[in-house]
């Protein structure tokens, strides 16, 4: 990795569809940036299935949720608990430092930021109001509306709850997409609706430039001939231009186009989010069933895929080959397949009879799609490389 660029890792933490199985969880992938960590998605266990990988609790710092369908959420609950020191009140006559108002100062690193569609933030005051949870951290809640969405003060307002900052937003759309819920100096999130059986969206994760590599045989030889500090090369690899003690200007490297990823909910048409989410390195896009005949032997024998691809559109869902399509549509670098069926077993890394079915659900996807696909599986991480 070049000096100054953060590494980029995603971590399935569930790849089940409805249903979890005894080798898929509920949806939720981990994005690590750096070091600092954010969900998308928080299905039922997830917290159980950060404790069994490699990433941090403590190192959470966001959640995105693409909709509120029970298997993208119902772990939302638990986690803020454990991530935010959370329990049952005191006995009483015991003072609980959590009853205590907040700072009037709180650093933005230390809030955990919750983004997701309508009824995201009632989920959470009620959960946590009607199971007497106290958290001892602060949080917030940004949603994202659609041009249909009630306006504040709607139905699903309750009183915030402490620790939850007042700061939350109300996020609308603008030409049809959320654009730039989080900028900071090196990364931005978008957002776009996508097609499902409830409101539901995608994610677009974009890395800013960053710096372009750099060969040291160009630079050092006139840092040594001018007697210019070598502390320049700092600047240098960072991209910039710095003046030698002759009045020579040397050039950094141009930067580089940053990292790009599509993390999406559950869908059978994300086309309304082409705009924000063409040419990414990675596109994370479900495949919950598909049609194996010869392979997969509850596949019914008056089944085709177009009657099977009918079926599962009718339910809000993709097949490999819509996936593929998609990739091939937006140019994506990578495809990963996730959301898949609990009749698909994850562990295929170690059943051959679960290869087998996973194999050629990649192999649907690659007809259509032509680049490298994965079929993502419980607890698998996947480096995300900078691009030439």
């Amino acid at each position: 990795m070049a000096p100054g660029v953060p590494s980029m890792k995603i971590t399935f933490l569930g790849t089940a569809s409805a249903q979890p199985s005894s080798t898929r969880n509920h949806s939720s992938l981990a994005l690590n940036i750096g070091g600092d960590v954010w969900l998308f998605d928080c299905g039922e266990a997830t917290q159980h299935q950060v404790q069994k990988s490699s990433v941090k609790m403590g190192k959470i710092q966001k959640i995105f949720i693409t909709h509120t369908h029970g298997d993208h959420i119902f772990g939302l609950l638990p986690l803020l608990a454990s991530r935010l020191n959370g329990a049952g009140g005191m006995a009483d006559g015991v003072e609980d430092p959590r009853l205590q108002s907040q700072p009037a100062q709180v650093d933005a690193h230390d809030v955990l930021e919750i983004y997701g569609p309508l009824g995201t933030r009632a989920y959470v005051r009620n959960g946590l109001a009607y199971t007497h949870t106290l958290l001892g951290a602060p949080y917030v809640v940004h949603e994202l509306r659609f041009p249909g969405d009630s306006a504040p003060g709607d139905y699903t307002e309750m009183p915030l709850r402490p620790p939850e900052l007042p700061s939350d937003r109300n996020i609308s759309q603008a030409n049809g997409i959320w654009q730039d819920i989080f900028a900071d100096e090196s990364i931005t999130v978008s957002a776009a609706p996508i097609l499902h059986s409830v409101p539901c969206v995608g994610y677009v994760v974009q890395e800013r430039p960053v710096p372009g590599k750099i060969d040291p045989k160009k630079y050092i030889p006139e840092l040594k001939r001018t007697k210019s500090p070598m502390s320049l090369m700092t600047k240098l690899q960072q991209g910039e231009s710095v003046t030698l003690l002759d009045g020579t200007v040397l050039d950094g490297p141009p930067r580089r186009p940053g990292r790009k990823l599509v993390i999406l909910g559950d869908t059978y048409d994300p086309s309304p989010m082409i705009s924000i989410a063409e040419d990414p390195h990675i596109l994370v896009h479900e495949a919950t069933n598909a049609h194996l005949p010869g392979i997969d032997p509850n596949t019914k024998e008056n089944d085709t895929f177009e009657s099977v691809e009918e079926r599962t559109k009718s339910r809000g869902h993709s097949t490999p080959q819509m996936a593929g399509l998609f990739a091939r549509r937006i140019r994506a670098r990578k495809l990963v397949l996730n959301h898949f069926s609990a009749r698909y077993a994850g562990d295929d890394d170690v059943d051959e009879e679960a290869k087998k079915v996973m194999t050629a659900i990649g192999s649907l996807a690659r007809e259509q799609y032509g680049g490298e696909v994965v079929c993502a599986r419980d607890l698998m991480s996947i480096d995300v490389p900078l691009g030439e």
